[in-house]
């Protein structure tokens, strides 16, 4: 497992624009379809990856316990599915129904919307606000594959709480660590 960290798009930044397909439904989706009105969660992730994998349960809890709150949430995978064949969008359609995901799993074939985030691993989280500003950035918690630290998503709950009762982030946003995007050549 290659550790990657994301380069922490600068907080306040615009939520870029993209039109993407949805694995699970085959619809096209823009970011405008899919904001919250209290907040968007947009999240790069991949099937295959360990770092994802981890995380998933908990990122279905989050969006659970978050979506009737008015947060917003899409997954996105942008890895070059030419090199890694079980990141394309019919298994982006399986993993999404093993996990039982209410949110679209958007396809990035372009790699366009992951290079507009400035997207560099899986899972890369970024939560904007009403106004499409970039909140928060960085992980779900300090709980990683093999060191023992149980999933919380106390850093990503701790940002969307801050987001939804107007408060500021008290801490500094860790980076999220995980698989590097596989960038096609």
């Amino acid at each position: 497992m290659a550790l990657t960290p994301s380069n922490m798009l600068p907080l306040g930044t615009r939520a870029p624009q993209f039109r993407l397909k949805d694995t699970n439904s085959n619809s096209h989706y823009a970011f405008e379809d899919l904001k919250g009105p209290k907040g968007t969660l947009v999240m790069f992730i991949c099937n295959h990856c360990p770092f994802v994998v981890h995380v998933m349960e908990e990122i279905i809890r989050i969006a659970n316990d978050y979506r009737v709150q008015g947060i917003g949430f899409v997954a996105i995978s942008s890895n070059d599915v030419a090199q890694y064949p079980q990141d394309g969008p019919e298994l982006m359609a399986d993993f999404a129904l093993h996990y039982k995901m209410s949110f679209p799993y958007l396809f990035d074939d372009t790699q366009e919307t992951a290079k507009a985030f400035d997207a560099a691993c899986t899972p890369d989280f970024y939560l904007f606000d009403t106004d499409d500003k970039l909140f928060y950035r960085g992980q779900l918690d300090d709980s990683r594959p093999g060191n023992n630290i149980p999933l919380s998503g106390s850093d990503l709950r701790g940002a969307i709480d801050a987001l939804l009762y107007n408060r500021s982030l008290a801490a500094p946003q860790k980076p999220s660590i995980g698989c590097g995007i596989k960038w096609k050549k």
